[in-house]
């Protein structure tokens, strides 16, 4: 297994290309084992899935080959330390080398549920093109893990996403004289300052202490003697299980209109948050698999940023679908490496999961 990770991370699949070539060499390996691949291409992005099992529930493991950029020597694998160094090896190479060697041990005839392998391309840059559309096809199910590294805790829950662009208008003078216009960066300053006490900012959850509120991008102003007239600055809101989107943007716009600022905004980009209970009886099963295979008792945590579970659990109103996957440090730095120990406990682990008659 971890010399199939090792062929894995030395494909360079920082683009469409390689991803897609990376995608072949994992489903000709599985096709060699004896598994039948179905390979699927969507506007050029290949992804597979293979399919194991029989009766009405349906787990789905979803890993993906894509990495973001790296250096050319991080193509180059390496041990050091019970670590495998590499681009990919943590995000989410391991995962995926874990849950093909899981996939092919299992065994058919034994099982009482449907287990379905889905690796896919393009989960850096969105997964629009391979799990969205996978899910669009009809290729979800009861419970979905993406393996996703999260050092063997399960990311049972994860913060939604919404995204505000907004204008803010002021009244443009000259730079000598600005008390004779409204200074639109001025305004967009006071706004964001104030968002800190609305109430939305001061909720908490179990698994989250706050939502995340971030302010990527201002643009504003282009001469030094003009009091600017616009300022549009847009939001990365990540909000959390149990909280309404909508009201969220109407606390918004009451501030704007609260300050007397002249604000016009666009809400787009919306991602529901996954809303997975410990309650869950898959939840229940697989801390009951981590306990066996470990000894030690399972983490639930919630993650803040999105995977491709919000397409599978979009289909169950939020709920299902979860992030789980091997140990490991630095994924998108140039560090990145992956405990290999855990990565034989993932796969131990999954295959608790998915071989249990609970």
């Amino acid at each position: 297994m971890i010399e199939l990770l090792k062929e894995l991370i030395k494909i360079q699949s920082d683009t469409k290309e390689g991803a897609n070539k990376a995608l072949r060499y994992c489903a000709n390996w599985l096709t060699e084992k004896g598994e039948n691949v179905t390979v699927h291409d969507n506007k050029g992005y290949l992804m597979l899935t293979a399919v194991k099992g029989q009766g009405t529930e349906t787990i789905i493991w979803n890993g993906h080959v894509d990495v973001v950029p790296g250096h050319e020597e991080q193509f180059v694998p390496f041990e050091q330390q019970g670590r495998l160094y590499g681009r990919g090896s943590a995000d989410m190479k391991a995962g995926v080398a874990a849950m093909m060697q899981a996939f092919v041990k299992l065994n058919s005839a034994k099982l009482t549920r449907n287990v379905q392998l889905h690796i896919v391309t393009d989960e850096e840059i969105g997964g629009r093109n391979t799990s969205k559309w996978l899910v669009e096809q009809g290729f979800h199910g009861d419970f979905v893990i993406c393996g996703e590294p999260t050092g063997l805790k399960v990311g049972l829950q994860s913060k939604g996403i919404l995204r505000m662009d907004m204008t803010f208008k002021g009244q443009p003078a000259h730079g000598s004289r600005p008390w004779e216009g409204i200074n639109a960066i001025e305004s967009a300053m006071t706004f964001h300052q104030a968002i800190t006490n609305l109430p939305f900012r001061k909720e908490s959850t179990e698994y989250y202490d706050q939502p995340s509120v971030n302010l990527p991008i201002i643009k504003a102003g282009d001469r030094y003697n003009v009091v600017p007239e616009i300022c549009e600055m847009s939001y990365d809101i990540r909000f959390m299980p149990g909280q309404d989107k909508e009201e969220i943007v109407r606390q918004l716009v009451d501030l704007a209109k609260n300050l007397d600022i002249d604000m016009e905004y666009k809400a787009s980009g919306s991602t529901p948050a996954l809303t997975t209970t410990k309650e869950n009886p898959y939840i229940q099963s697989l801390q009951k698999a981590i306990l066996t295979i470990t000894d030690e008792k399972a983490i639930l945590f919630g993650q803040h940023g999105a995977a491709d579970t919000r397409y599978y659990a979009a289909v169950t109103g939020g709920e299902g679908a979860i992030e789980f996957g091997p140990s490991g440090e630095d994924w998108h730095g140039n560090a990145e490496y992956v405990l290999i120990s855990s990565v034989h406990a993932y796969k131990n682990i999954l295959l608790a999961h998915a071989q249990s008659t609970e």
